[in-house]
C-alpha cells in the first residue's frame, strides 16, 4: 500500500534537494508506520507511537510550509495554469487528511493510545489516507516536475 513512495523517489530524485529530502522523510514516515503497525501490541510502545507521530507531524508540514509552496511558486513562474488549477483542486483533500493526521498525532501525545482494537483500526485508517495522500501529492509533483521541464528544454 504504501510501497509506492519508492517510485516517487526513483522518478524525481534529484530534481530539487527540496523534495528529494522530503521524499526521504516519505520514506522514514512509511518505514516508522510498518514498525508501528507490525509491533504487538502497537498501542503498548509509547516511545514508537511518539517517534511516528514526531515523523507523521514534520512530514505533513514539510509538504504544506516548504514543497507544496514552492511548486506553487515554481508554477507560477512559469504560467502553468494547469498546475495550479490541479494544486487548487488537491489541496483540500491534502488539507483534510493532514487534519486527520493531526488529530492522530494529539490523541497520540495526550496517551490515549492504550486501546489496542481502536489504536489500531485508527492507524490502519491513517495508513489507507497516506496512501492516497502520497497518491495525491505525487500527482501534483508530476504535473508540475513534466510541465517545467518540457518547458525548460523548449527555452534551453
Amino acid at each position: 500500500m504504501l510501497d509506492s513512495c519508492q517510485n516517487a523517489q526513483e522518478r524525481w530524485g534529484g530534481v530539487h534537494k527540496l523534495i528529494d529530502r522530503w521524499l526521504d522523510e516519505r520514506a522514514e514516515l512509511v518505514t516508522a508506520f510498518r514498525a508501528l503497525r507490525d509491533a504487538k501490541p502497537a498501542f503498548a510502545d509509547k516511545d514508537k507511537n511518539l517517534g511516528f507521530c514526531a515523523i507523521l507531524v514534520d512530514y505533513v508540514s514539510a509538504w504544506h510550509f516548504e514543497v507544496s509552496e514552492q511548486l506553487v511558486a515554481e508554477a507560477k513562474a512559469f504560467g502553468d495554469d494547469k498546475g495550479l488549477e490541479l494544486a487548487k483542486q488537491i489541496s483540500p483533500r491534502i488539507s483534510a487528511i493532514t487534519d486527520i493526521a493531526s488529530a492522530f498525532n494529539d490523541h497520540c501525545d495526550k496517551g490515549n493510545c492504550t486501546d489496542q482494537e481502536r489504536f489500531a483500526k485508527k492507524l490502519s485508517e491513517l495508513g489507507s489516507l497516506l496512501h492516497e495522500r502520497f497518491e495525491l501529492e505525487d500527482c501534483l509533483i508530476e504535473v508540475l516536475h513534466n510541465a517545467h521541464k518540457e518547458e525548460e528544454a523548449v527555452q534551453a
